[in-house]
């Protein structure tokens, strides 16, 4: 098949591989364009167009997809198939009319749970303990399309957003190829959405990753595994913003924020009056340290709290 091919993050390289693997022509490749990233501004490619480029592929990057020109475009490469895996713009139904075979979309929950654009991180957030991966149909709607394949994953206990998205990624590119096997076979089968079963995975903002440490210890260590690397999980200590970048459930209890030393390690008390442990944080300006070496540089007073719990 013709296929046009958008998508940005590292979760869509393994779709564009295995594209490639499949035999398929694929035409051109949209991604976002260059962005800047880090502390030195510099513009950084999409993990995507890398892919492309070491596939030889035509890369193309409007600011808006949307945009006559870029409709013309997609036009006139005149593809079978459109994939989608996590582009980072709205798709209007003029290019989703576009090919004759319409656009697909491995999206990395399975629905209707989590539409939109983050379903890996609230999936973790939440505490599910099975995920999955989705081909949709797209439609004009918000993740609202057919399905046409699905399969599941559980999430472990102590899984990142960035390591369930990296075991995803390969599980939905496998999926991607099985399904449009069956498109042209004539043997897909789409079911329709049940939309009463519907929950949302908005944008990420970045006062989700603030702690509320009148939460159960368990559901603030959810947050924090599902909000990695951004917004992350981050607390007030003396007037400063601290994140905290590792952490784990631990035995104990303590109340609601406060903070707690034992032979050298960190621990935090939580709104069921369990707790975490603290294993590295790091405060505004500072690097990164373990909490054995935060321990070293201060004492702490007694019922020493983070954030605003009072």
């Amino acid at each position: 098949m013709k296929v046009v091919f958008l998508g940005t993050p590292d979760f869509a390289v393994p779709s564009l591989q295995a594209l490639a693997r499949a035999g398929h022509d694929i035409v051109g490749v949209f991604t976002q364009p260059d962005r800047p990233k880090g502390r030195g501004n510099q513009l950084a490619q999409p993990p995507v167009k890398v892919a492309a480029a070491a596939l030889q592929l035509p890369v193309y990057q409007p600011e808006r997809v949307r945009r006559p020109e870029s409709v013309e475009l997609l036009r006139s490469l005149g593809a079978d198939i459109m994939v989608v895996v996590g582009y980072g713009q709205i798709i209007p139904q003029n290019i989703i009319d576009l090919p004759r075979y319409g656009i697909l979309n491995v999206h990395a929950s399975l629905l209707p749970k989590y539409r939109g654009a983050a379903p890996i991180q609230w999936a973790i957030a939440n505490g599910e303990e099975t995920t999955g991966v989705t081909i949709m149909q797209i439609d004009a709607g918000l993740d609202t399309g057919d399905m046409l394949e699905t399969a599941s994953l559980p999430i472990g206990p102590d899984e990142t957003a960035p390591e369930l998205s990296a075991r995803l990624a390969p599980l939905g590119a496998e999926l991607l190829i099985d399904t449009i096997q069956k498109i042209e076979a004539g043997s897909a089968v789409r079911e329709p959405q049940k939309d009463d079963e519907a929950t949302l995975a908005p944008i990420l903002k970045k006062e989700d990753g603030l702690i509320d440490w009148s939460r159960p210890a368990a559901a603030i260590y959810n947050r924090f595994r599902g909000f990695q690397p951004w917004p992350g999980a981050y607390t007030s200590f003396r007037g400063q913003q601290l994140s905290i970048t590792r952490a784990a459930l631990a035995d104990g209890g303590a109340p609601a924020g406060m903070l707690v030393s034992e032979n050298r390690r960190l621990f935090a008390g939580c709104g069921d009056n369990a707790r975490l442990e603290i294993l590295e944080l790091q405060l505004a300006g500072k690097k990164r340290m373990a909490a054995d070496a935060f321990l070293n540089g201060l004492k702490l007073a007694q019922d020493e709290r983070l954030g605003d719990v009072n």
